[in-house]
């Protein structure tokens, strides 16, 4: 996994502050890979309740991530009990719990 220890931190500070201690965020895409090189962050960002305007909190998400972290590309996709799950979304669960 191609994330720093104070990276990982960052990230999961933001994600609780914003949905609280039961959201999860898993790491999937080509970050997994420690022989890959490049590519942003991507994140799969779970909770248990409903998200009202998802793309904007996803979009302020990702500001308040690349924020903390320095600005690199950060994409986050959201789960929750009223979105509409894709493919994506279970290519992303099979990433790393973080």
């Amino acid at each position: 996994m191609r994330l720093t220890t104070k990276q990982i931190e960052h990230i999961k500070a933001v994600v609780s502050d914003e949905f609280g201690d039961q959201a999860t965020v898993t790491l999937f895409g080509s970050r997994q890979q420690d022989a890959s090189r490049g590519g942003d962050i991507d994140l799969l960002v779970s909770c248990t309740h409903a998200i009202a305007q998802p793309a904007l909190v996803a979009a302020r998400l990702e500001a308040k991530i690349m924020q903390r972290i320095g600005l690199q590309k950060v994409d986050v996709l959201l789960s929750a009990p009223n979105l509409q799950p894709f493919p994506i979304h279970r290519i992303a669960a099979n990433g790393i719990l973080l």
